[in-house]
């Protein structure tokens, strides 16, 4: 918020929320994220790597409450939309915005390169949201729905680890 505020003098409302057509970007953003959604879904049914990412990130998390899991959701896709549309993607544009968006979505190892590829084409969508539409809504709902079902999939009994 400081950087956007230093930079622009204020914040203007209009960068959360355009008045006139937020249910435009409301529907744009649950659209968008159906789409990458079904990006994920396409990378996991196609790659073992992908399910193995599933099943250690299940691992790390742990189990989560459905209201831990909403709350982490809409907290996440908040703030990195906030910080990565809002305040980078203004001063240093797209490209750059979405390639360290890409590689602050990343892990050890070579299982967790597929986060870091579905981050760069998540991280494309949501700059383009965000030029597109002109306020952080799209790209936060976009972001919040898909931190949410990808973290409700992590407690489904096929990302879970097998008991030991």
């Amino acid at each position: 918020m400081l950087w956007i505020g230093l930079r622009e003098g204020a914040i203007p409302l209009g960068l959360f929320v355009a008045k006139t057509t937020w249910h435009v970007d409301l529907a744009v953003g649950v659209g968008s994220g159906a789409l990458l959604i079904g990006v994920w879904d396409l990378m996991r049914r196609l790659s073992g790597r992908a399910r193995e990412l599933e099943r250690q990130m299940s691992r790390l998390l742990g189990p989560l409450e459905p209201a831990e899991a909403v709350a982490l959701a809409l907290l996440s896709g908040f703030s990195e939309e906030l910080f990565f549309r809002g305040a980078m993607q203004g001063s240093w544009g797209w490209l750059v915005t979405t390639v360290l968006f890409a590689l602050i979505h990343t892990g050890p190892g070579p299982i967790y390169r597929m986060w870091t590829l579905f981050a760069a084409v998540a991280g494309l969508v949501l700059a383009g949201l965000m030029l597109w539409r002109g306020s952080l809504l799209a790209p936060v709902v976009a972001h919040a729905l898909v931190n949410g079902i990808n973290l409700a999939r992590l407690d489904t009994s096929d990302a879970r680890p097998e008991p030991e």
